[in-house]
């Protein structure tokens, strides 16, 4: 993980007027092991299903050859053989943008074939990277390879990196906008944005894009509205430490670490609460009870939340994989806050005591509730795949 920064990706985008699927198509990933996060947005030809089924195809394959760190000559040349030229207007059905962020190397590259060429900002000034045409040597002739470009740079903290589809820029094109948005208005817009909010964050960044361009097309778009953002910030981290050390003398040590994080501090566990109380001296003071189903949270200085174990981290694992949405509304109940705190944060580091608690062997309780180290790793699981949170475990 970089000290320096976090890679936060945000995404949004708004269908076609009358379409009930996008036609635009953005996949990421975060690959924890190589300190690599991988974005990748196409824009398939035309609206509805037929256009995301092309923008699916090229995104996928795009990924997928970027995650075995594929050259691109060989990404854009397996790409266009997969989706021939329009026989009508000469060019491919899809378009595409590629952002790989290598936190190691301290290097973006940048790929883009046919999209409106990316914006970067350095905080509230616009900065242009050198691009430059893709190599193509001894290859056969192809004029689409005429339209792709390559640009590397160095991120540094409060960089953004701003790509959409050409329906973004085209915007507003015969509802006021005699050329459409255009690229110097859109780069203009972020500016303005930036130094409104200089925080804000990557997906409400792209939210605020596509609905100033849709607002451009007097809310019935023309065409689908994408846009995605790559912002690099200082890291948000969070805590939870669960369950009791499996010697009673890694009691201390396992207290100071909690008491030493920098970040937001969650405890899950009454054994593990119990402990940590004595070994830091500090009072514990329960709460109201506002979720039927869970136990009630408590108080304690100096820590964000303090739940019960084993049934809230299920249900937090539940509402995790099932139920939560980007506009859903969180409840007041411990795993609705757990779930709150953790979605906040960029990097969760769990410390889990591995001491078997005889208290949560009931055979009465329904099959799901594991013990506590089986639900931590689905919890870490789920993370890591759905949310692309950095997650760090440690067994005491």
């Amino acid at each position: 993980m970089n000290d320096k920064y976090h890679v936060e990706v945000g995404f949004y985008q708004t269908f076609h007027h009358g379409e009930h699927i996008c036609g635009d198509v953005f996949l990421s990933k975060r690959i924890p092991e190589e300190n690599r996060v991988l974005c990748v947005l196409s824009d398939g030809m035309g609206s509805g299903v037929k256009a995301n089924v092309l923008a699916t195809l090229t995104a996928t394959i795009a990924l997928n050859l970027s995650i075995e760190h594929k050259d691109a000559k060989t990404i854009a040349e397996i790409i266009m053989k997969a989706l021939p030229v329009c026989s009508e207007r000469n060019i491919s059905y899809a378009t595409y943008t590629i952002v790989d962020v290598n936190s190691d190397t301290d290097e973006v590259t940048i790929l883009e074939y046919d999209n409106p060429q990316t914006i970067v900002m350095r905080s509230y000034r616009v900065l242009e990277p050198n691009w430059e045409k893709a190599n193509f040597e001894n290859i056969t002739a192809d004029h689409r390879l005429q339209d792709l470009n390559v640009a590397t740079l160095s991120p540094q903290l409060e960089d953004r990196i701003i790509f959409c589809s050409d329906g973004i820029t085209q915007s507003g094109l015969g509802k006021g906008l005699i050329t459409g948005w255009g690229r110097n208005n859109l780069r203009e817009e972020i500016r303005n944005i930036i130094t409104e909010n200089h925080s804000i964050s990557a997906s409400e960044l792209a939210e605020k894009i596509v609905k100033k361009a849709a607002a451009n097309d007097l809310h019935v778009p023309k065409d689908d509205l994408s846009c995605a953002v790559v912002y690099f910030r200082e890291p948000r981290r969070t805590m939870i430490c669960s369950g009791p050390p499996l010697s009673p003398e890694k009691d201390t040590e396992f207290s100071e670490k909690l008491r030493s994080f920098s970040g937001k501090k969650i405890i899950s566990g009454a054994t593990t609460t119990e402990i940590i109380s004595r070994e830091l001296k500090r009072s514990v003071h329960d709460e109201p009870k506002v979720d039927n189903t869970l136990p009630p949270m408590s108080r304690m200085e100096g820590i964000d939340l303090v739940t019960e174990g084993v049934l809230t981290l299920s249900k937090v694992i539940y509402l995790l994989a099932n139920i939560i949405t980007p506009n859903y509304q969180y409840g007041q109940g411990p795993a609705d806050k757990m779930c709150q705190l953790l979605l906040e944060s960029d990097e969760i580091h769990i410390l889990v005591g591995t001491k078997i608690n005889a208290d949560n062997i009931d055979l009465s309780q329904p099959i799901e509730v594991e013990i506590r180290k089986n639900i931590i790793q689905r919890l870490a699981k789920i993370l890591t795949d759905k949310y692309m949170k950095v997650v760090y475990m440690e067994f005491m």
